[in-house]
């Protein structure tokens, strides 16, 4: 099949080469002009696991335009794949949601069945088919589809090409979509969830508002286990053996961020506020998650009594490993918090750069070893295998100090007592 893809950011690159991948033929199209040229030089703007090489393999099939309505126009199938970023009082901006309709609108002139990959509060996908009855297009001339995505960064290409679920949202006179839909990843073995418009973008929402809720949970948890001195890894290997709580998203530590959870959850409240609903257990994450900095802080500070002047060594900027992406990154409000108090802090990540208003207060190397240097303490604010694997003999001959801070549960206490260190974390002991 012809697709146009519109977007070229994280979603819309993935879905374009897995979709080449599979065997369509695949136009991914931006108005970043600048972002196109670097595509087409084949530079990949994005760091993902296996993304370039996938963007090579498929470069026969897979195109890249700065020309959007001519490429709506050439195909029958367009996956809007925009970004949906938060506005200031947390609702979600749809500006270029809206953008990508008066394209379509402009030049829809034949049959188009419209894929939504987006992420958009409940309600969107049934006001993008309103919005474009409202410019004058037939409504016999398309279908809007909500099929979002459930990628996770670090492993996004291997989620999408084996998922464990493809959902399927359609209006229920629309008998065209669903076997686009099917056809497009007939080469895909998963389930279909088949549900109205607004029941797939609520799936997405509620997908990733639980995983929120259960590490906001661990993380209340742990708190309350560092006070009993239970070791917190002994409760999430517990609870994670029964099949109705399994294992996954039950790590604690400084907390998630990200482009998806901290924007999705804030989102979804603002649609239950809305609505007249006051989503409690919704807000309760949020307070949890936004306060786990500061719970490190004050861990750290039992045994640093003055931040000022200290050399602290942050290791890891991204939200999370495998990753560049430092969007609500909790390594960069740990950063920013340190500094704040007075810390002269280095930092190191194998792939994230810090945002461009803090290189002039923090310094951040191109080796682990630089960062490490001379600092009173170490701390390992995103768990890259790189941070897991640390000689701590060798990191004590290049510190001054002698504390480890562990803010993602992902080193072994013994191991860095044993090389002379002071092991510091939350619930464990």
């Amino acid at each position: 099949m012809e697709i146009c893809v519109i977007g070229a950011g994280y979603v819309g690159l993935t879905t374009a080469a897995v979709l080449a991948d599979l065997g369509h033929t695949i136009c991914c199209v931006d108005t970043n002009s600048e972002k196109i040229k670097q595509l087409k030089r084949g530079e990949v703007p994005i760091y993902e696991p296996g993304l370039s090489e996938l963007i090579s393999k498929n470069k026969d099939r897979l195109t890249f335009s700065s020309k959007v309505v001519e490429n709506i126009q050439k195909t029958a199938v367009i996956f809007i794949a925009v970004g949906t970023p938060s506005l200031a009082d947390g609702r979600t901006d749809l500006t270029y949601i809206q953008s990508v309709v008066d394209e379509i609108a402009e030049g829809i002139k034949s049959y188009k069945t419209i894929i939504t990959k987006s992420t958009v509060p409940p309600g969107t996908n049934e006001n993008i088919y309103k919005m474009l009855k409202e410019t004058g297009v037939d409504p016999k001339l398309f279908n809007v589809v909500s099929n979002p995505e459930f990628l996770r960064e670090g492993s996004a290409i291997s989620d999408m090409i084996k998922p464990d679920k493809i959902v399927v949202g359609k209006q229920q006179e629309d008998q065209k979509s669903l076997s686009v839909v099917k056809n497009i990843y007939k080469n895909i073995n998963a389930p279909f969830i088949i549900t109205s418009l607004n029941g797939a973008e609520m799936i997405k929402y509620t997908s990733n508002a639980f995983l929120a809720t259960k590490i906001s949970f661990i993380n209340e948890i742990a708190r309350i286990c560092d006070k009993y001195n239970v070791n917190i890894e002994d409760v999430s290997k517990g609870i994670g053996t029964d099949p109705r709580i399994s294992p996954h998203f039950l790590s604690s530590g400084i907390g998630y961020g990200g482009s998806c959870f901290p924007k999705d959850v804030r989102s979804l409240e603002h649609s239950a506020l809305d609505r007249n609903v006051t989503p409690q257990l919704l807000q309760a994450v949020q307070a949890v998650n936004h306060s786990q900095v500061n719970l490190y802080i004050d861990k750290l500070s039992v045994f640093i009594d003055d931040f000022s002047e200290k050399t602290i060594a942050v290791l890891g900027v991204a939200f999370k490993p495998n990753t560049d992406d430092i969007r609500y990154s909790p390594a960069v409000s740990l950063i920013e918090k340190l500094s704040s108090l007075g810390s002269i802090v280095q930092t190191y990540d194998p792939k994230a750069l810090l945002p461009l208003a803090m290189m002039e207060m923090v310094s951040q190397h191109i080796k682990l070893e630089q960062a490490i240097m001379n600092a009173d303490c170490v701390v390992i604010a995103t768990d890259w295998d790189e941070f897991k694997q640390l000689n701590w003999l060798k990191v004590k001959e290049l510190m001054k100090g002698k504390y480890i801070l562990d803010a993602r549960n992902c080193i072994e206490p013994q191991v860095v007592r044993d090389a002379g260190l002071t092991y510091i974390g939350v619930a464990r002991p």
